[in-house]
């Protein structure tokens, strides 16, 4: 078996979460994130089961899930996610009354 091989087989990970381990194999070159993301949910679910009652790790799990997706969903911009902000929509009202009276002077001043 060549050295270029061994490199790019897959390797096996041991990885921590709420005090279970679990190995996982993944690519070498995704070892990091593998650990970072474990090292990560390992966090989440534990908040979780702090803050809760006596929850199973399969509800903590779906909680932290769910938690995470919605986190993913709001950083990609999914409008079912986003609140109007009033201030926001209120300012734009602003701008765009001040283009259309702008837009008005200039061609007026097109007309003379």
């Amino acid at each position: 078996m060549s050295k270029a091989a061994d490199k790019n087989d897959p390797m096996t990970v041991t990885v921590r979460i709420m005090a279970r381990e679990y190995a996982v194999t993944c690519p070498p070159d995704e070892h990091d994130g593998l650990v970072a993301s474990a090292d990560y949910l390992n966090e989440r679910m534990t908040a979780i089961r702090r803050r809760g009652k006596a929850l199973g790790a399969e509800r903590i799990a779906v909680m932290t899930a769910l938690n995470l997706a919605r986190e993913l969903l709001a950083l990609k911009g999914d409008p079912s996610l986003l609140k109007p902000d009033q201030e926001s929509l209120d300012r734009l009202k602003q701008m765009s009354s001040d283009i259309d009276q702008t837009l008005d002077q200039v061609e007026e001043t097109k007309a003379r």
